[in-house]
C-alpha cells in the first residue's frame, strides 16, 4: 500500500498509445473510449481500516473507507484458485445479480489476511453508496415502501438456502437504487442463529410506524402475523403482492412503444426480428408487449426461428390478456410466471420439431434468443376503495443474450442475466466472473429457443411493479456488446423521459450507435416509455388506431424461401381483436376479496396455452401428440386432437 500522490484511471482500449488519465475524466483525452469507472466495496475489518487515498496492489484507489476504485479495469483482478465456501453463495445466486453483488477479485497481503473485492455493488456513478432504507422509507411513496419490503420477501427463500439470510435483516447492509432493493454484501448466517420470519418481521417493526397512512394498518398486521411464529412464508407473500397491487394500482400509467430492426453495415441478412417494429400496423397486443429475438442458424434458419417465435407468442399472449381480462380476482404471480414458462417451452418445441424434421445437427440447428416483456392488466381493489383496470405488473422474460434495461433520469439497470459459458462456469461454483471471462468461449450460448427439447430449458421470468417513470429497453447483442448502452443510457433517455425527443426517433438513434460501435451484427431495438403523470395519461389498452392503415411500399429484395410449415404459421391472422376493451376505473366501495382459486386458475392457463398449442400442431402434428404428452395434465387437455 501506497499514499497515492496522482490519481490516474487507465484506458480500456489496448490500442491506446496514452492510456493515462486524470482520474475525474470520464472519456480518453486520448482516443476519446469511454472510461470504465469500477467502484467495488472491500469486506473485512482490515479493509475498513486502510485510509482514503491510499494505493492498494498498485491498481485500486481507495476512495471512501471500503470503497475502492480498479484504476485498471481493462486487466483481469486476481483471483483465487481454489474459492473458499464464503464465495459460493455469490455464484449460486448469480440469478440475482439485480439485487446482489458478485465477486470481483481479491486483494492479496502478506501476513494479512486476504480482501474480497465485491462489483455489482450499490454505489452510484461518483463513489457514493446508495442510502439505506431506514434512510429512504419517509421519503419513498406508499406504493414503493411495500415494493421494497415485498422484494426482501422474494430474497428470503433463495438466500436462506445458501444459508445467508441474515443479509437480509442488517440495516446497513441494505441499500435503495430508487424501487430496487440491493445488498452490499452477504452475511453467513450462523448455524445455532439461524433467523425466522419472526426475526425478519421484527427487523421491520420501526419502519411500519413510519408507514405511509394509507398502508400502514395492513403492513401492520402483516408484520403482526410474521411475529407469530406459526405462519408461513406463503400466506405473508400473498397478502403484501395484494397490498402491493392495491397501492400500484392507484397510479396513472400510460405507455407507449416503438422499435426496430436494422441489418448491420456487415452483414447480408437480418436474422433478428423485434416487435413492434417500424410501421407497424396498430395491434391490440401494442402497447403492453414487446419482444426482441436473435436468430441463430444462417440462412433459412435464424431469421425462421425469430418470426416464428415472435409470431407463435403473440397468438399465445392474445389468449392470455383475454383469460385476464375475464377475471375478477388477481392472479398470483408465481402461475403467471408459470403460463409465461409454458408458453415459452410450446415456442421452443416448434423449433426444435422443425429441426428435427429437416434432419438439422449441432450448428445446423436454427434457434433465436429472446427477451420479452409484458405489461399485464388486472382489475385491482385499490386501497382508496375504487377498482383500478391496471396493477401495473411487469413481467419480462429472457433466453439467450438478449437483454432488457430499465432506464430513468438517475441510472441505468441492466435487469437480465446473459445465458453463456462465463455464467454457465459461476452457476456451477467453477469459477469467478471475471475469471470466466477470460475463456475463449466465454460469450458463447448456452441457451436458445429451439436448439433442444424444452425439458432442459432454464427460462427466467421475473415480475416487476412500475412505480417510476422511466424507459424500458429491449435489444439484442447488437447494441449491447461492448457495454454501449452503460456507456451511453444518459445520452438517449434523457432527451426522450424530458420530451426533447420522439421514442422513434430515439429508437433509429440507438441503431444508428449500434451500426456506428458494433457494426458486426444485427441491431434490434424496442424502447417502452412508461409514464405515471396525468399529463401523459391515455387509456392503455385504447391507443387510437390511425384513421386510415396505409402499408408502406416496400423495395424488392428477394426473400429467402420459407419452409411450408414455417410460413404456415407465419401467415396465421393476428390483427382480429380477441377482448372488448377493458373498462376505465370505476369507484366502488371497497371490498377485499380472496385470490383466485386453484381450479379457476387452471382454466386460465389452459385457455391461455391453447393457441399456442395449435400453432405447434399446425407446424408439426407428426410429432405434436408425443410431445403433448410431456405437458403437465392440465395443459395437456388442451391440445388438439388428431382426427
Amino acid at each position: 500500500m501506497m499514499i497515492s500522490t496522482q490519481r490516474i484511471i487507465y484506458c480500456i482500449n489496448p490500442t491506446c498509445d496514452r492510456p493515462a488519465n486524470s482520474i475525474e475524466e470520464r472519456i480518453c483525452t486520448n482516443c476519446q473510449t469511454p472510461l470504465i469507472h469500477r467502484y467495488l466495496w472491500a469486506t473485512g475489518t482490515l479493509a475498513a481500516n486502510i485510509l482514503p487515498e491510499t494505493q492498494v496492489a498498485k491498481r485500486y484507489e481507495v476512495i471512501q473507507q471500503q470503497i475502492w476504485l480498479d484504476t485498471q479495469p481493462g486487466l483481469p483482478p486476481e483471483t483465487l484458485q481454489d474459492l473458499p465456501q464464503a464465495v459460493i453463495p455469490y455464484l449460486k445466486l448469480y440469478q440475482q445479480q439485480l439485487h446482489l453483488p458478485q465477486v470481483y477479485g481479491v486483494a492479496f497481503f502478506e501476513d494479512e489476511d486476504d480482501i474480497l473485492l465485491l462489483e455489482n455493488v450499490p454505489i452510484d456513478a461518483t463513489g457514493n453508496l446508495y442510502p439505506i432504507m431506514t434512510d429512504a422509507w419517509e421519503q419513498a411513496t406508499a406504493v414503493r415502501q411495500v415494493y421494497w419490503l415485498w422484494q426482501i420477501l422474494q430474497l428470503w427463500q433463495p438466500l436462506a438456502e445458501q444459508g445467508v439470510e441474515q443479509s437480509l435483516i442488517i440495516p446497513d447492509n441494505l441499500r435503495m437504487q430508487g424501487w430496487c432493493v440491493r445488498l452490499l454484501e452477504l452475511h453467513p448466517t450462523p448455524a445455532d442463529e439461524k433467523p425466522s420470519l419472526y426475526d425478519l418481521g421484527k427487523s421491520w417493526q420501526s419502519l411500519i410506524a413510519l408507514a405511509q397512512p394509507q398502508i400502514a394498518q395492513s403492513l401492520q398486521k402483516i408484520v403482526e402475523q410474521m411475529c407469530d411464529r406459526a405462519v408461513d412464508l406463503e400466506t405473508i407473500t400473498t397478502q403484501l403482492n395484494t397490498l402491493l397491487l392495491s397501492a400500484a394500482a392507484e397510479l396513472p400509467l400510460s405507455l407507449q412503444v416503438a422499435g426496430a430492426t436494422d441489418i448491420g453495415t456487415e452483414l447480408t441478412q437480418n436474422e433478428d426480428t423485434c416487435y413492434p417494429s417500424t410501421d407497424e400496423p396498430y395491434n391490440p397486443l401494442m402497447p403492453r408487449l414487446s419482444m426482441v429475438c436473435d436468430g441463430i442458424g444462417g440462412h433459412q434458419g435464424g431469421e425462421v426461428a425469430s418470426q416464428m417465435a415472435v409470431q407463435s407468442l403473440k397468438l399465445q399472449i392474445r389468449a392470455l390478456l383475454a383469460e385476464v381480462a375475464e377475471q375478477t380476482e388477481p392472479v398470483a404471480p408465481k402461475l403467471l410466471q408459470e403460463q409465461l414458462e409454458a408458453s415459452l417451452r410450446v415456442v421452443n418445441n416448434l423449433i426444435s420439431s422443425r429441426n428435427d424434421e429437416q434432419k438439422r445437427q449441432g450448428r445446423e440447428r436454427m434457434a433465436t434468443t429472446l427477451v420479452m416483456a409484458l405489461q399485464l392488466p388486472q382489475r385491482i381493489a385499490t386501497i382508496s376503495g375504487w377498482t383500478s383496470d391496471n396493477a401495473h405488473e411487469l413481467y419480462l422474460a429472457n433466453i439467450g443474450d438478449s437483454r432488457a434495461y430499465w432506464i430513468t433520469r438517475n441510472y441505468c439497470q441492466l435487469l437480465t442475466v446473459d445465458d453463456d459459458v462465463a455464467w454457465r462456469e459461476v452457476r456451477y461454483g467453477r469459477s469467478l466472473y471475471r475469471q470466466a471471462l477470460q475463456r475463449q468461449d466465454a460469450t458463447a450460448l448456452t441457451q436458445a429457443l429451439g436448439t433442444k427439447d424444452a425439458e432442459s430449458l432454464r427460462i427466467s421470468v421475473q415480475r416487476f411493479i412500475i412505480d417510476e417513470e422511466g424507459l424500458l429497453l429491449l435489444c439484442s447483442d447488437g447494441l449491447s456488446d461492448n457495454d454501449w448502452v452503460e456507456n451511453s443510457w444518459q445520452d438517449f433517455a434523457i432527451p426522450v423521459l424530458a420530451g426533447e425527443v420522439s421514442l422513434a426517433e430515439t429508437v433509429q438513434n440507438l441503431i444508428n450507435l449500434a451500426n456506428q460501435k458494433n457494426g458486426h451484427d444485427n441491431t434490434s431495438v424496442v424502447l417502452t416509455l412508461c409514464r405515471l403523470s396525468k399529463e401523459y395519461l391515455v387509456p392503455v389498452t385504447l391507443l387510437s388506431p390511425p384513421e386510415e392503415i396505409v402499408e408502406p411500399e416496400t423495395p424488392e429484395v428477394e426473400e429467402p424461401a420459407l419452409t411450408e410449415s414455417a410460413q404456415a404459421l407465419l401467415d396465421l391472422d393476428l390483427t382480429e381483436e380477441p377482448t372488448p376493451p377493458i373498462p376505465t376505473p370505476i369507484k366502488k366501495s371497497h371490498r377485499r376479496k380472496p385470490l383466485v382459486n386453484v381450479g379457476g386458475l387452471l382454466a386460465v392457463l389452459v385457455g391461455a396455452t391453447t393457441l399456442g398449442l395449435f400453432a405447434w400442431w399446425l407446424l408439426n402434428p407428426q410429432t405434436f401428440q408425443q410431445m403433448c404428452g410431456k405437458l403437465p395434465q392440465p395443459i395437456q387437455s388442451a391440445c388438439p386432437q388428431r382426427q
